[in-house]
C-alpha cells in the first residue's frame, strides 16, 4: 500500500493529544491525512498540532472539548466541517478508567463520568457525524474499545461495562450508516501509555506472561490496525470488533 493511503482525507480523533491518540493523529498525518486533534486540554492539542504540521506538512486543527458533554459534541462537529467541510475518519477514542478501592465505595458521580465519556459522548458524536457521512460522500468511524468489555475484572467493572457497550454501538451504528459508512471497533489490551505510569510494573510482567505475546504493547503497534480500519483496504469490513491486545481475547 501507498504510504500516503489517506491523502486527501480528514481525520477527527478524539482523545488525541496523548496515548493511543496521539500515535494514531501521528499515523494519519503521515498517511496523508488532515487531522483535527480533540481533547479537554486546548494547549496539549496545539502542541500536537504544531508537531503535526512541521512533520508532515498537513492541516492540523486543535480542539478543546469534554467528550462527556452531550450537547459540546454538536460544536465539535460544527468546527470540522467548517474547517475542512468534510470528515472522513473519526476515531472515538477518549476514554477513562478511574481507579477504586471497592466496587461498594463508587459514587454515582464517578460512574456517571464513566459511563459519559466512554460511551454517551460517543454515541452522541457517531451519531451526528456518521449522519452526515451517510448524506455525503461516507466514511469510517472507529471507536477505541477494550478487551476488558469481553474480559472484565472487579478493578474495572464501570470501565468495562462502558465498553462493553461501544461495542453494541459498534454494531448497531454500522447497520444504521451503511453502506456508505464502515463502523468498527478496536478492542484494545494493555499498552504502555501515560495510563500506565500508575500500573506496578512487577505485577504486570507477571500477569503479561499468560498473554500469547508476554508483554504489554506500545503506542505506536495500534496504529496499524487504525490505518486499516481507516482506509480502503478494510472496504468490505463493519461492524467488526478487532482485538489487538497482545492475544488476551485468544487465550481462554
Amino acid at each position: 500500500m501507498s504510504n500516503l493511503q489517506l491523502e486527501g482525507k480528514v481525520a477527527v480523533v478524539t482523545g488525541g493529544s496523548r496515548g493511543l491518540g496521539r500515535e494514531m493523529v501521528l499515523g494519519f498525518a503521515e498517511a496523508g491525512a488532515d487531522v483535527m486533534i480533540v481533547s479537554r486540554k486546548l494547549d496539549s492539542c496545539e502542541e500536537l498540532a504544531a508537531q503535526v504540521r512541521e512533520s508532515t506538512g498537513r492541516r492540523a486543527v486543535a480542539f478543546a472539548c469534554h467528550m462527556g458533554d452531550w450537547a459540546a459534541q454538536d460544536g465539535l462537529v460544527e468546527r470540522a466541517y467548517e474547517e475542512f467541510g468534510r470528515v472522513d475518519i473519526l476515531v472515538n477514542n477518549a476514554g477513562m478508567s478511574p481507579l477504586y478501592s471497592s466496587l461498594d465505595e463508587i459514587s454515582e458521580d464517578l460512574y456517571d463520568k464513566v459511563m459519559a465519556v466512554n460511551l454517551k459522548g460517543p454515541f452522541r458524536l457517531t451519531a451526528l457525524v456518521g449522519k452526515r457521512m451517510a448524506e455525503g460522500d461516507g466514511g469510517s468511524i472507529i471507536n477505541i474499545s477494550s478487551i476488558a468489555a469481553e474480559r472484565p475484572t472487579p478493578g474495572d467493572l464501570p470501565y468495562a461495562a462502558a465498553k462493553s457497550g461501544l461495542n453494541i454501538l459498534t454494531k448497531g451504528f454500522a447497520q444504521a450508516y451503511g453502506p456508505k459508512v464502515r463502523v468498527n471497533a478496536i478492542m484494545a489490551g494493555p499498552f504502555l501509555t501515560d495510563i500506565s505510569k500508575a500500573w506496578d510494573m512487577d505485577q504486570v510482567a507477571e500477569r503479561m506472561q499468560a498473554y500469547p505475546l508476554r508483554r504489554a504493547g506500545n503506542p505506536n503497534e495500534i496504529v496499524g490496525a487504525a490505518l486499516y480500519l481507516a482506509g480502503d483496504a478494510s472496504s468490505y469490513t463493519t461492524g467488526a470488533l478487532l482485538p489487538v491486545d497482545g492475544g488476551r481475547i485468544a487465550k481462554a
